[in-house]
């Protein structure tokens, strides 16, 4: 298995420290709003990659961490004259309903910050020790980034390149305008814990470490998170962690490519973010998730409504492929199963993997022409089971059909669409042939379509 490592900038082997165990963890979301596409499609690509390196065979060790204490967090309670408490745990539980919803599967653990705060006191005691940290005696803890000379080697920067660049810092407390903040003295009114340092709270980046750390080992197979992390934040994990084990903290890094909307990056600074909830207020969930799974994860992601729209098509194709047939245990003769892992496992090809899955739809039409019905319900068990692997074709398939993968208010209910249906059926039965065909049309007039076979008269919503 072969897996991208951003820090060695190429493809590597997967190479677990203590084999079939694999640790992973992931940076989670800061809870202080709803959960935007962007954030999706890291929630579905990891539970994608968990799912995967399961089916091979890896103990898969998953941490997916909460922020629920930062700035961002502080600033929207009193904005809304909210318990920053009652904040966090209001868009938890709404973070919980969207994965859910786009079948990601809880991870391992999910460790939140504030559960944490004394092995993050204590990271920050050893890296004071390692005079990797220095506190200026205003209750603060930085971190010392020329104490850590490979500093950079993530974002393929020298400490040099990285200085030139810096703004000119305003805080008279640093030693650097690099070093960052580990420990954060308490202002007046907010929430603190005490520490050596005074009464205050954990910077952002220091959490991830020692969660981690804690949760994983001091050192980690896979660690992962947005592109827009790489640098500074998973730049400070490796200066915190090394800094204080001396040991390779995670030996490959994975990043997931940015969501755009008119070629800028989806986020809630530029206002152009689009909620998961908004979106699955008009389109299934698994449109959501296809949409995400149809693009390598580390490519840029256009998001628009005529991609959505071609996401949900390419699930009716497969739906419509699995709605006459009963998947059904065989021999399959295909070799659809080991060309689905080869593309799973040259980096989680899943653009390659859905090809795969598009020939077997190919197969089971080729094969329901010739009358070979047992080998095309075996294609269409090996194409469902298949499609689980990335948390696709789960639905029934009628019930999926008839939605048409959409939720906006549809013009004709359910229930009015199987009356005009059984009135066409008693019109035929009557032999009132231009009654039963005009039924047809106006069915067809509202976007519903129907299909008649010998089991009855099956519909779906165009």
């Amino acid at each position: 298995m072969q897996i991208y490592n951003t820090a060695a900038r190429s493809k590597q082997p997967l190479r677990p420290l203590q084999p079939p165990r694999v640790t992973m963890y992931v940076c989670g979301m800061t809870v202080y709003d709803y959960c935007h596409v962007g954030h999706a499609r890291v929630l579905v690509v990891f539970d994608m990659v968990a799912r995967h390196l399961r089916a091979r065979g890896y103990e898969v060790h998953y941490v997916r961490n909460i922020t629920d204490i930062d700035d961002k967090i502080l600033r929207r309670a009193q904005e809304q004259g909210e318990d920053w408490r009652a904040l966090t745990e209001r868009f938890i539980a709404a973070m919980h309903e969207d994965a859910a919803a786009l079948r990601v599967l809880p991870p391992d653990a999910e460790p939140r910050a504030t559960d944490y705060i004394a092995p993050i006191i204590d990271l920050g005691r050893r890296l004071e020790v390692a005079e990797h940290a220095y506190a200026p005696g205003n209750g603060d803890l930085y971190y010392a980034v020329r104490s850590f000379p490979t500093y950079g080697r993530l974002a393929g920067k020298s400490l040099d390149d990285l200085r030139a660049g810096a703004r000119v810092e305003i805080d008279g407390a640093k030693r650097d305008p690099l070093d960052f903040v580990l420990w954060k003295a308490a202002k007046p009114q907010e929430p603190s814990w005490p520490s050596p340092w005074g009464a205050g709270r954990p910077g952002w980046h220091i959490e991830c470490s020692a969660m981690s750390m804690t949760c994983l080992g001091e050192q980690i197979d896979l660690h992962g998170g947005g592109g827009d992390l790489a640098f500074p934040h998973h730049e400070n994990e490796i200066a915190q962690s090394e800094g204080a084990t001396g040991k390779t903290f995670a030996q490959t890094w994975m990043h997931v490519g940015f969501v755009q909307v008119n070629e800028e990056k989806m986020s809630k600074s530029l206002g152009n973010f689009f909620t998961i909830r908004a979106v699955l207020e008009r389109y299934q969930p698994e449109v959501l998730r296809y949409f995400i799974l149809a693009s390598h994860y580390r490519s840029p992601l256009s998001y628009s409504d005529e991609n959505l729209e071609l996401a949900r098509q390419a699930l009716e194709r497969f739906y419509l492929a699995l709605q006459t047939l009963t998947p059904t245990p065989g021999v399959v003769i295909s070799d659809a199963r080991q060309r689905f892992d080869a593309a799973m496992d040259d980096d989680f090809n899943t653009p390659q993997a859905l090809s795969v899955l598009f020939e077997l739809v190919r197969d089971i039409h080729r094969l329901q022409q010739i009358g070979d019905e047992a080998q095309a319900r075996s294609c269409a068990l090996e194409l469902k089971q298949l499609g689980g692997r990335l948390g696709l074709l789960q639905e029934d398939p009628a019930l999926y059909l008839r939605s048409g993968g959409r939720v906006a208010a549809q013009e004709i209910s359910d229930a009015e669409i199987e009356a005009l249906i059984a009135e066409r059926i008693s019109a035929k039965q009557a032999r009132d042939f231009a009654r039963a065909d005009a039924l047809r049309q106006q069915l067809l007039d509202l976007s519903i379509q129907l299909e008649d076979g010998r089991d009855g008269t099956r519909w779906r919503r165009l």
